[in-house]
């Protein structure tokens, strides 16, 4: 699915539903890859380059800009105009729910909640949608304030209620771990390789449930089955520095194919509960704060290491190869089952573009 640029907006609740969706994982990666790449290596050599820690300040920044970037990037892919666009990042930053009032001042902290941006995303595009071009020349005047008061509105009334749906997903999850744990381990990689391709923070969910352990190594492994399963279904179809955005980055990227084609999910939990299994097995180790990031800035394969205890090259051995050897094993066979043998899917079908 090519997603290039129309010159005529398009307006079929199809059309509208994946400009959000795009624009929302498009404006995620831009957030948050910055932080991915570095962080984990700006931690480990800042001890003697502690002028470094700037980066992660920078990327720290970036992060909380992620409602700002979903809401521009669907005002790109909306076609909106600068004005329209501007005020749906205004809605989004107030419903995104990562601004705090206080006796102080206002703070912004985390990247707030990722659903409620969606869904103040979509409250903000349909008031833009239906005022139209109606307001001529009072546009600049009414439009920010419409989008912001009425779609923000909205947002900070949904807040609550959405964040409780992510609350009770986290317990679901959360409910996982008291299984044998081989099956957990397949269950949490399954689990956690859906939650990435979904508007679902994966890292909200780790630590809202503070999974940790063997829960957490099966849950991370989930997660780089995903993005180098999606890397290697589409190798053919995108470039390559958006094939090595999906495991370096985020598989995020692919959120709006895969809930478009929600059998795309089939082959990327199969690969995620292979080698969350084999993760269990190994009795793989983590943090909440490693279980949501995967491959991503080495944050998954670092947390292991220490969870062996000693960096031995029997343990580093055994990392390469469950985080690199065995997803990109697990995605080649899987792509030649699913893609040449089954024709269950295309690489069209993982296509991405961002020109």
């Amino acid at each position: 699915m090519k997603r290039g640029i129309n010159m005529k907006k398009e307006t079929s609740p199809k059309a509208i539903t994946m400009n959000i969706l795009n624009g929302l994982s498009v404006g995620i990666i831009v957030a948050l890859v910055p932080g991915a790449l570095f962080n984990a290596l700006v931690k480990l050599i800042s001890p003697v380059a502690p002028w470094l820690n700037v980066v992660t300040q920078m990327t720290g920044i970036a992060q909380t800009m992620l409602p700002v970037l979903a809401a521009v990037c669907v005002g790109m892919m909306a076609k909106f105009s600068p004005i329209q666009t501007g005020s749906l990042a205004l809605a989004a930053i107030v419903g995104a729910g990562n601004v705090h009032v206080t006796k102080a001042g206002m703070t912004i902290a985390g990247t707030g909640d990722v659903i409620n941006t969606a869904v103040t995303i979509a409250v903000g595009y349909l008031l833009i949608l239906l005022l139209g071009q109606r307001l001529k020349a009072y546009t600049i005047l009414l439009i920010p304030s419409i989008v912001l008061i009425v779609g923000g509105g909205i947002g900070l009334l949904t807040f609550g209620p959405v964040t409780e749906v992510t609350k009770y997903i986290g317990q679901l999850v959360e409910q996982l771990t008291n299984l044998q744990p081989i099956l957990m381990g397949v269950l949490m990689g399954m689990a956690f390789a859906l939650l990435i391709v979904s508007p679902i923070s994966t890292v909200g969910i780790a630590t809202a449930i503070s999974l940790s352990g063997i829960a957490s190594g099966a849950a991370n492994l989930g997660i780089v089955a995903a993005g180098f399963a999606l890397a290697i279904y589409g190798w053919h179809a995108n470039s390559v520095g958006t094939s090595i955005a999906h495991f370096l980055g985020s598989p995020k990227m692919q959120m709006a194919n895969l809930l478009a084609k929600p059998k795309l999910f089939l082959p990327v939990c199969l690969n995620a509960g292979i080698l969350g299994g084999l993760g269990a097995l190994f009795q793989v180790k983590g943090t909440p704060m490693s279980a949501g990031f995967g491959f991503s800035g080495l944050v998954g394969p670092l947390a292991a290491l220490e969870g062996y205890g000693t960096a031995n090259a029997g343990n580093i051995i055994l990392i390469v190869l469950l985080f690199l050897v065995a997803p990109i094993a697990l995605g080649y066979a899987s792509n030649i089952v699913f893609t040449k043998v089954l024709h269950y899917q295309t690489p069209e079908d993982y296509a991405l573009n961002y020109e």
